[in-house]
């Protein structure tokens, strides 16, 4: 159910994507609300499970991770014990960044981030060696035109 936020809420919740390293003092003069009470909304943002956490965004090429690599699958199975399987297993390889079960022609879309080719092909024989998949696509990136951007926030009504 989608937490119900305010202009206020969604400023701070715009800053943060920005820039979650803001000290609560820039934080506050940017939303422009006292400390406290941007820390009281802020903490009741935490709590009412909007803000899951706080990260930084690296640079991939500057980390050797320089290779995008989006990965669609297809499989026979649809049961609610082979998706289980299939999360635990994708969860235990690192390069796998984003998961999501998606509608259409594919069951799957993975993002994989990671050195290059070689890694890749690590990656690659990881996720087929455990799991049985039907097809298995791969899409290279070779530029991010955007990448990272903010969720668009927009004021619940009612």
């Amino acid at each position: 159910m989608a937490i119900k936020l305010d202009q206020i809420d969604c400023r701070i919740l715009h800053e943060l994507q920005r820039d979650a390293s803001l000290s609560q003092r820039a934080l506050s003069e940017k939303v422009g609300l006292s400390q406290n009470a941007c820390w009281r909304r802020l903490k009741a943002l935490e709590e009412a499970g909007a803000i899951r956490n706080r990260t930084l965004v690296l640079n991939r090429e500057a980390v050797g991770a320089g290779l995008v690599v989006f990965v669609m699958i297809r499989t026979r199975h649809h049961s609610a014990d082979w998706l289980e399987t299939f999360r635990r297993h994708v969860a235990q390889i690192e390069d796998v960044v984003d998961v999501f079960r998606i509608g259409g022609e594919y069951d799957y879309m993975l993002k994989i981030v990671t050195r290059d080719m070689a890694s890749y092909d690590a990656c690659y024989r990881r996720l087929i060696s455990q799991i049985e998949l039907e097809t298995v696509t791969s899409f290279f990136a070779m530029e991010a035109i955007e990448e990272q951007r903010p969720i668009p926030l927009t004021p619940t009504r009612g």
